[in-house]
């Protein structure tokens, strides 16, 4: 054992350089200069007897060096205390984010080495090199850690967390520094945070205007109704904000069922009832619109069965906006006034995670339910994927039979933990419709508004989207269109119209490019469309081009057939499938569309005018010398008795875009 040690100990001094006497009087003053030097804070020096983590380090690293003569363990201890000084040095400096790097800035130091040489500059990267380069026998070292100063939590959106990145959705899984919405940063003046803006990262869901179709070549027309209407409050939000809406956007069919009609009303046992006019294209001489207005039965309100709501609600950091969260609030006051007894509200949110706020609960409470609701604060990424499973989880456990149960989503569809695909979220919301749960998704604030998403979600949830820029909105789509907003009469509503070659040259649809169906699809009962609530209206209007009119915009072909008129009146032929709430067989409606048809009434012109309006803010390609003034004179002349001012309203803001697009 003794030859054994004292071939060790030989072997150590061999490898062990020689001792070097100045070299140690300069590693000993670098270290005392460094150590005053971290002594600086930003507050007065106060005394204690409790001393720091760097006095300890470097008090124990020269105590080693003054009291070891052997070369060997001079070394060790000489690379331990340099190595230790650097480790600790960084925790000295502050870190701020700035738009496009992190600063270094460092904290203001204590009057006693303020200035240092190029020669203690270069003595102090020697001593880094040195200790790191030159061999050392490693020893167990136990170092406290520093009690971190008073942290100051400052707010993230959204966005910025996922700036974040991996580190901070781990942290969020463990519970770690970054909890909900907020960030651990050092304590700084505020002058010194410069975080940068979000950006717009809005998402529509749209695509390009539909074409105009030559008839002899494709007769058939085939889309889903649709009554959605966040297109038009979308529009508004821009336009009133001083800025044109991006063309993506404007969905003209939305813009145009935004508005209540009065069509006639549906008699006998029909859910509804279409109204067919044929009348000149404003914007178009040679051309007619060819207008078709569906009217849902009215709600019978005193017989509608107990409500059953889940209020799904995104809590994340981008809802903290005045135009998002507390705007919810105030909608969901609005819908409790509208409750009965008998029905019941749940409240399920998602921040980072999901998490049930109200147990299902009768409408008769408002004050426990609103208190809940008031609770709420913005904070943390967007689970979308777990709010919706834990909403459609809770739907289920509230529904008896005879009982309507709907799940009510307000987010800013920003959806960026979980399905956020609208592909997946699609496949996900459609599995769900089966057990009659159906899903209405209302968009609030603007910035990151996820249109895609929330149409995704609504289209394939058989329910409605809306978009809530004011409280104004809210009421009309909480409280005055409720029934419609929540109780169908028909799913899976179809329309079919097929054009007479003999008599329409061309033709297009006004709008409806995102509910476009295959010819084939009109018959299959296994396709989704949309749903028809009581009280609804649906317009959908053609532009046709009759046979022999100027207005033509496709020459004829060498070699094709020239059709014949065979002095039918008939310009096409009109079908509408339909099932009845539950079913799961179509019904067939079915009529011919004549030459003159009707009488424009100011129902039919004000839309009309509205349509018109819509392809003005995508740019007009079918419209001509067409202007917003024209518009602004066909709506003034249709406004009619406008009993909630909506159609002032949109004469308002045709007058924007005219002045905005100039």
């Amino acid at each position: 054992m003794t030859d054994d040690l004292e071939d060790l100990k030989t072997l150590m001094d061999a490898a062990t350089p020689a001792p070097d006497a100045q070299r140690r009087a300069e590693n000993l003053d670098q270290a005392r200069k460094l150590f005053a030097r971290c002594q600086g804070t930003r507050d007065a020096m106060r005394p204690t007897v409790k001393r720091g983590l760097m006095a300890r380090v470097t008090e124990g690293a020269k105590s080693m060096l003054n009291a070891l003569s052997h070369r060997g363990a001079l070394t060790a201890t000489t690379a331990i205390a340099a190595v230790a000084l650097v480790v600790i040095l960084p925790q000295t400096r502050d870190y701020v984010v700035s738009p496009t790097s992190w600063t270094e800035t460092r904290r203001a130091e204590a009057p006693v080495e303020t200035v240092e040489t190029d020669q203690e500059a270069a003595v102090e990267d020697r001593l880094l090199q040195d200790a790191l380069s030159e061999p050392f026998v490693e020893a167990p070292v136990v170092i406290e850690e520093p009690v971190a100063p008073a942290p100051r939590v400052r707010s993230l959106s959204k966005r910025q967390m996922n700036g974040l990145g991996a580190t901070a959705d781990s942290s969020l899984a463990s519970g770690g520094l970054y909890n909900g919405a907020t960030s651990i940063a050092p304590s700084l003046g505020q002058d010194d945070l410069r975080i940068a803006p979000e950006q717009n990262t809005e998402a529509f869901a749209n695509a390009d205007t539909n074409p105009l179709k030559i008839t002899s070549e494709d007769p058939v027309s085939t889309f889903s109704i649709d009554v959605d209407t966040a297109s038009y409050s979308i529009i508004r939000s821009s336009l009133m904000r001083g800025q044109l809406p991006p063309k993506d956007a404007v969905r003209v069919e939305e813009m145009v069922n935004y508005f209540p009609y009065s069509f006639p009303a549906p008699e006998g046992a029909e859910p509804f009832r279409s109204t067919i006019t044929v009348t000149p294209t404003p914007w178009n001489e040679g051309t007619q619109l060819v207008h078709i207005g569906i009217q849902g039965a009215l709600p019978q309100i005193e017989d509608r069965p107990p409500l059953n709501l889940v209020f799904l609600i995104d809590t994340s950091g981008s809802m903290q906006n005045a135009d998002k969260l507390p705007l919810l609030k105030q909608s969901f006051r609005l819908l409790l006034s509208e409750l009965r007894p008998e029905d019941q509200v749940s409240v399920v949110t998602y921040a980072g995670s999901a998490g049930q706020v109200l147990e299902p609960t009768s409408a008769s409470e408002k004050n426990k339910i609103l208190t809940a609701l008031e609770r709420l604060e913005a904070g943390g990424s967007t689970a979308g994927q777990a709010g919706l499973q834990q909403a459609y989880q809770v739907a289920e456990s509230m529904t008896e039979d005879g009982e309507v149960t709907r799940v009510i989503l307000a987010t800013d569809g920003d959806f960026n933990v979980g399905l956020s695909d609208p592909e997946a979220l699609k496949d996900f919301i459609a599995r769900k419709r089966e057990s009659s749960t159906f899903l209405s998704v209302l968009g609030f604030g603007r910035g990151n508004l996820d249109d895609a998403t929330m149409q995704a979600l609504a289209q394939n949830g058989n329910g409605q989207a809306a978009y809530i820029d004011t409280l104004g909105e809210a009421r009309k789509v909480l409280v005055d269109q409720l029934t419609g907003v929540l109780f169908p009469i028909a799913n899976d509503v179809k329309v079919q119209v097929e054009f007479n070659p003999a008599q329409i040259a061309e033709y297009r649809l006004i709008g409806y490019e995102t509910r476009a169906l295959r010819r084939e699809d009109f018959s299959n009962d296994k396709i989704d469309a949309g749903d028809i609530g009581a009280g609804h209206t649906v317009t959908a209007i053609y532009e046709v081009t009759p046979v022999g009119s100027d207005a033509i915009r496709n020459g004829p072909l060498r070699y094709a057939e020239q059709p014949v008129s065979d002095g039918s009146e008939e310009i096409g032929f009109f079908k509408m499938r339909y099932k009845q709430p539950g079913g799961t067989e179509s019904k067939l409606i079915q009529e011919p569309i004549l030459l003159e048809q009707g009488q424009a009434s100011e129902d039919v012109e004000f839309s009309i005018a509205i349509a018109g309006f819509g392809q003005l803010l995508r740019g007009g390609e079918y419209l001509g010398s067409w202007s917003y003034e024209d518009a602004i004179s066909l709506a003034n002349g249709a406004k009619g008795q406008d009993p909630f001012g909506y159609r002032s309203e949109a004469v308002t803001l045709m007058r924007l875009a005219e002045t905005l697009a100039q």
